[in-house]
């Protein structure tokens, strides 16, 4: 019998062949560009957001201001391209009943799908900041940066925040990347599951920017976000940093859980 490593390969097998994976890859790569060719040409910079006054000075204020740009809409659709196609695709194509006659149990494919599904997202965010650092130092320099507090950081030392800010920038989108994995189960159809964690991840947007709602903030999978910026502080605040463990945990692991157990009764012999 597989292993669930063995069943996680065969996914991500699945996932190489099809088109949506490098659709969603190829925006991570190319909406970074897209952003410093713009700078570099119209010479203008988003001063109304953190490090937007920077990114002329130095490379390393690039995909800083690109996480706070991307995570209204690039980011969580990125994510749902995938996770929210990965089980619903077996229902389009009709290959559940063929998968789940492997000498594979279902929690082994479940848990397979859902390691895939995470490390598409992963790959997303590492390339989007990736491409974003070096189109950036090579349009800006690798110079040093300031931080929130208004210290100077040196650059290598800058280069490890945002490598950093990165990693805690994945726990909200894992978080939607469960979501978007429920969505597919449950609804067993890829547009749906797509739109629906879209919508959701807009709505505690809005909910975020209405009054009388503040007391909700720290709680939004929405703000989590910008937990990354307890990075970009001297002293680093790792308050909202432990914050968003717990909170994106309280999204992610209710998401997953309930997937799992659909996922795990689902009846495909009537189907």
């Amino acid at each position: 019998m597989p292993g669930v490593f063995a069943v996680y390969r065969w996914e991500l097998r699945k996932l190489r062949a099809q088109k949506r994976t490098y659709l969603g890859l190829g925006a991570a790569a190319l909406i970074p560009l897209v952003f410093v060719v713009a700078l570099v040409t119209h010479g203008g910079k988003p001063e109304d957001v953190a490090f937007g006054r920077y990114v002329h000075q130095t490379g390393l204020a690039i995909p800083l201001v690109l996480l706070l740009f991307g995570s209204i809409w690039m980011f969580p659709l990125i994510t749902a391209l995938v996770a929210g196609d990965i089980v619903a695709a077996e229902d389009r194509h009709d290959t559940l009943k063929t998968i789940l006659t492997r000498s594979a149990e279902r929690h082994q494919i479940f848990a397979a799908k859902t390691l895939a599904a995470c490390s598409y997202a992963i790959l997303a965010i590492a390339i989007t900041g990736a491409v974003a650092l070096v189109a950036g130092i090579l349009a800006s320099g690798f110079n040093p940066i300031t931080s929130l507090s208004g210290t100077r950081v040196s650059a290598p030392h800058g280069l490890g925040l945002v490598g950093a800010s990165l990693l805690v920038y994945l726990l909200p989108i894992l978080a939607i990347a469960s979501i978007a994995l429920l969505l597919s189960t449950a609804f067993r159809n890829s547009g749906a599951a797509i739109v629906g964690t879209l919508m959701f991840s807009l709505l505690l947007q809005l909910v975020d920017i209405l009054p009388g709602l503040s007391g909700l903030h720290p709680y939004l999978l929405s703000t989590q976000f910008n937990a990354w910026q307890g990075f970009l502080r001297t002293p680093a605040d790792w308050a909202p940093v432990i914050r968003a463990v717990w909170v994106c945990a309280l999204y992610a692991i209710p998401a997953l859980v309930t997937a799992g157990l659909v996922f795990l009764r689902r009846d495909v012999a009537g189907e």
